[in-house]
């Protein structure tokens, strides 16, 4: 029986689980979280249950199929608080899964080493967020840690809140933001109001292929308008204020590349804001087990997959937004067929023509998000030397420019050591594309390579050094690990 290793249990990681058992292969899902459903399905505390949680989600009742399937299966282990520090490239096989068991910020945790047939990569993307000056005043959140208190513990980050940047997710973000009592003063979408509707408009019968998908889209725009929210199109934040949070926001016209129009600026008081720019995929894995990315129009980068979701690398798949950021439709279809390819069974030829048909109108729909909401170059000029690019070192816009001049490098690895920019805690999740973008460096080196792809301790590493315990997924679970309960 084929071992297959599912690492994130989002939509694309649950359904690459399920399609992986329906086609007899023992699997193995990991999850840094302890509840499944990844940032999409974001629950509430069992102690603090919703009357009715299926209101708060879309999808919701494919999430529960997929649990309750994958739970009652015996041969799926699902290891919660799983968090995979690298993964090793093998000739022989997928690859070496090294993970540690228990909380993030536990002692004890206990390391295991899987070795699997075929590894799906299901990790997901974080939040994209352009700085600007006062950016990394507390107050100023992204869009998606807005959701997640909102989603998970119904709790508004501020009172009075300004929700900027691109993209429809502008809207959801609003409308949980509402839903938990804040006062939403308006959703400012940079992008202008012709370049949105050149994105969207453009042979509208194809829309039609996807209702689920305009049913949402209405359903938000529908809340703006119960809840009294101004939506603007062509307009940014281009500044925050404050001493200890902030207290207000400057929001300002932009022209179709994003520049500020003098004369346009208006201030506006808040005791919160939400920025979201789109988003980035999580690919330090991909890049850790030698996958080969592709560059979008954006500029962002993907991992390339074949049509089986297989990637460069021989066993190793993957699907959902570390192929493209597509929602969570495009990513539900994308795991089941790396699931299936993985487990060695495949589709049958109806199967195939159904998957096929779906991930071509849900890819559809993701490129007009990405013709109509993407980052535009003029975002630049929103700042001063005095604006913090790497918030973790501290880093300022003119700091990366003086090194830049004083050293005449186009080399990101030596800028990145000069000014430290991306070398934080958080290893340049938060800056590094941006630092990328701003230092217009001509090599090949990407902020994604991290050997370790998250924190762990010295003492973790040096405990038993080279013989963490080889994991065989029929055993019970090792005490301090986590399996969510049906």
């Amino acid at each position: 029986m084929r071992h297959v290793v599912v690492i994130g249990a989002g939509p694309a990681g649950l359904a690459a689980a399920r399609a992986a058992r329906m086609r007899g292969a023992r699997v193995t899902l990991l999850d840094s979280s302890d509840r499944l459903g990844g940032q999409y399905w974001r629950h509430l505390p069992d102690a603090r249950p919703a009357e009715n949680e299926g209101a708060l989600h879309h999808e919701w009742s494919a999430f529960q199929r997929l649990r309750a399937g994958l739970l009652e299966d015996g041969d799926c282990r699902i290891l919660m608080n799983a968090h995979v520090w690298s993964l090793e490239s093998r000739h022989d096989a997928a690859g070496i899964v090294n993970v540690v068991l228990g909380p993030p910020d536990g002692v004890g945790r206990e390391r295991i080493a899987l070795t699997p047939d075929a590894v799906v990569l299901a990790t997901g993307a974080h939040d994209r967020m352009l700085p600007f000056p006062g950016w990394d005043l507390p107050g100023v959140v992204t869009g998606g840690a807005a959701q997640a208190f909102a989603k998970g513990e119904r709790l508004a980050i501020g009172r009075r809140v300004v929700v900027a940047g691109a993209g429809p997710f502008l809207l959801p973000v609003a409308s949980s933001l509402a839903r938990t009592n804040a006062k939403v003063v308006g959703v400012f979408e940079a992008n202008r109001l012709r370049r949105v509707a050149a994105g969207w408009l453009p042979r509208p019968w194809q829309l039609l292929r996807t209702p689920a998908k305009i049913a949402e889209l209405a359903g938000y725009v529908g809340g703006q308008v119960r809840f009294g929210i101004p939506y603007r199109t062509g307009r940014a934040v281009v500044s925050a204020h404050g001493i200890d949070r902030v207290e207000a926001v400057t929001v300002a016209v932009v022209d179709p590349e994003w520049r500020p129009i003098a004369g346009t600026e208006k201030r506006i008081a808040v005791d919160a804001v939400c920025i979201s720019h789109g988003f980035t995929p999580r690919l330090e894995l991909a890049v850790a087990a030698g996958c080969r990315l592709i560059s979008a129009p954006s500029g962002e980068r993907f991992v390339e997959v074949d049509s089986d979701q297989h990637t460069s690398v021989r066993g190793v798949y993957a699907a959902g937004e570390l192929t493209g950021i597509g929602g969570a439709d495009l990513a539900l279809v994308e795991g089941g067929i790396a699931g299936a390819a993985a487990a060695g069974g495949g589709m049958s030829a109806s199967e195939r023509r159904t998957a096929s048909r779906k991930r071509a109108v849900y890819a559809g729909f993701a490129q007009r998000i990405d013709a109509a909401h993407s980052i535009r170059p003029g975002w630049t000029s929103w700042l001063d030397d005095d604006t913090i690019i790497c918030r973790c070192e501290s880093v300022r816009f003119g700091a990366l420019r003086e090194a830049r001049a004083a050293t005449g490098s186009r080399s990101l690895r030596s800028l990145k050591l000069t000014t430290r920019a991306g070398l934080g805690m958080c290893q340049g999740r938060v800056c590094g594309r941006t630092v990328e973008q701003l230092l217009s460096t001509d090599d090949t080196a990407v902020t994604d390579r991290r050997p370790i792809a998250m924190p762990i301790r010295l003492g973790e590493l040096a405990t038993n050094a080279g013989s963490a315990r080889s994991h065989d997924p029929n055993e019970c679970l090792p005490q301090g690990s986590g399996r969510e309960e049906p």
